[in-house]
């Protein structure tokens, strides 16, 4: 059974910084990608962060500059370093691993860290 556990959320000011970290159950290269999401009260999940397999990474338009997703292979944990948050960065942050192939694929979800940003 995959497992992924989030850890590191909470309230800071604006224009703090907060360490994410998604521990998973298995070798996390065994996922096709690796992806921090987070939804603010209201809206619709967005997908923030991600990284691949071969460590390729990409990020939102609105975080790019000031996320930074990593991995540590051995200890099977991904990381979303945040710096300069703004008050529209609040919402619960999920960590997910995408797993499969073609049609089989599908993603396995963490179960949440909140992160309040205090203007």
């Amino acid at each position: 059974q995959v497992q992924l556990v989030e850890s590191g959320g909470g309230l800071v000011q604006a224009g703090g910084s907060l360490r994410l970290s998604c521990a998973a159950s298995q070798t996390i290269l065994s996922f096709n990608t690796m992806d921090w999401y987070r939804q603010a009260p209201g809206k619709q999940r967005e997908l923030v962060a991600t990284i691949t397999s071969g460590g390729s990474t990409g990020y939102a338009d609105s975080v790019k500059g000031r996320f930074t997703i990593s991995r540590d292979n051995g200890k099977n944990t991904v990381y979303l370093q945040m710096n300069s948050l703004k008050s529209e960065d609040t919402g619960v942050y999920y960590c997910a691993g995408n797993l499969g192939l073609g049609t089989s694929r599908r993603n396995y979800w963490g179960q949440g860290t909140q992160v309040t940003v205090s203007s």
